[in-house]
């Protein structure tokens, strides 16, 4: 196995923290967005968390998987998955609801062309899945990018910031953030959400 597939196979072994919180965790988990750039190595770091905490939890990744493959290597991994597209309401209606949810998915970088793909993507998509899963917990990832540009020895910027996206891929992500804090405050809830990609272990 070559140096850099052992790194990320380390990378990937669940904290004892982390193996304690799942096995605290009630019922099984979903995540949706699981095809994208985070997606696999969540699902493979909580599957050996359940398996190292010895619980009898199912993980069920949902996405498009246009990576050839993946769909297959997860399943052999133990991981359950449904091929959706999940701006299709039909086949959003028909995922299981299930309690604890995972949400990944959205538009990265690249959308010039594509804008309102990207607004239905990262701001409606949102509001449905809020909708679709209003008994469940739902855990966001988001993006830095709502944040204002800030200068380099600042160290970039805070979130106790005010968002000031830079075009439309970052509005529509914080129109994301803000769908989701809508559906917290009807649950009563306590809604956070923040997330910069520089945080995938293969960056």
């Amino acid at each position: 196995m070559k140096e850099i597939e052992l790194t990320y196979k380390k990378l990937l072994e669940p904290s004892d923290d982390l193996v304690s919180e799942i096995a605290q965790l009630d019922e099984d988990i979903l995540i949706l967005g699981v095809g994208g750039k985070m997606g696999p190595a969540l699902a493979r770091l909580a599957k050996q968390a359940i398996d190292k905490a010895g619980v009898n939890k199912k993980i069920t990744g949902v996405a498009r998987f246009s990576e050839p493959g993946l769909q297959e290597e997860l399943n052999n991994e133990g991981i359950e998955t449904i091929c959706a597209d999940l701006l299709e309401d039909d086949q959003l209606q028909a995922l299981p609801d299930i309690k604890n949810v995972l949400y990944l998915a959205g538009t990265k970088f690249g959308t010039t062309g594509s804008e309102s793909f990207t607004w239905a993507m990262n701001s409606y998509l949102p509001g449905r899945i809020a909708q679709k899963y209003k008994n469940s917990r739902i855990v966001v990832f988001s993006t830095g990018n709502v944040y204002p540009l800030t200068p380099v020895l600042m160290g970039g910027p805070i979130e106790t910031l005010t968002p000031q996206p830079v075009g439309e891929y970052a509005q529509s992500c914080l129109g994301r953030e803000r769908l989701f804090q809508c559906d917290s405050i009807s649950k009563n809830s306590n809604y956070q959400s923040s997330m910069n990609c520089s945080c995938v272990i293969f960056y």
